[in-house]
């Protein structure tokens, strides 16, 4: 399969948060593995929130493309000597072709070239032990650090009491060599 990844603009935010919503919540996201329909109703994001974050200064949602059409995108932002990484989907459809594995990759990469951080930091949800795993087999590593899921009762409700996020990082400096 032939991908090209670009970063997104401000025109493609509602066609960006759609493709979000679809991979996480409701019944589309049941097509692939990453869904998180089982644990929250409502959506993860909405078209102003990905607006904001395309306009934002050191802030980029790196867009995969197959075909011309946007199969996958990923948010990575530099905090401080780190890169922060989130929102990272795959159309459900195409989950389990290796496309995620290309985009983070390609994120990695972006992170480092544009601001030459020294780790990515991302948070996934604990309950989440095959992405926990997934993470793990691309070099990223558990800190054990604990955070409460953030309530957002505007765009998502909880359907299981004692959600959390953990911290997950990898070393991505100038010096490490990427994942293949």
């Amino acid at each position: 399969m032939s991908l090209t990844f670009r970063k997104a603009v401000a025109d493609e935010a509602e066609s960006v948060a759609a493709l979000i919503n679809s991979a996480y919540r409701g019944e589309r996201s049941r097509l692939g593995w990453t869904t998180e329909a089982h644990l929250l109703d409502g959506l993860r994001t909405d078209t102003a929130d990905i607006r904001q974050l395309i306009a934002r200064r050191d802030s980029i949602i790196l867009l995969c493309e197959h075909a011309e059409a946007i199969i996958g995108s990923v948010h990575i932002e530099k905090a401080g000597g780190d890169a922060n990484l989130g929102m990272f989907v795959v159309d459900p459809t195409r989950q389990g072709q290796g496309v995620g594995k290309h985009l983070l990759s390609r994120a990695e990469e972006t992170a480092r070239t544009e601001w030459q951080v020294d780790k990515i930091v991302l948070h996934v949800i604990t309950l989440r032990h095959e992405l926990i795993a997934f993470y793990g087999r691309r070099g990223y590593r558990r800190t054990g650090v604990l955070h409460e899921f953030p309530v957002n009762p505007a765009l998502w409700t909880l359907k299981v009491d004692g959600l959390a996020l953990e911290v997950l990082e990898k070393r991505v400096g100038l010096g490490v060599r990427p994942e293949p």
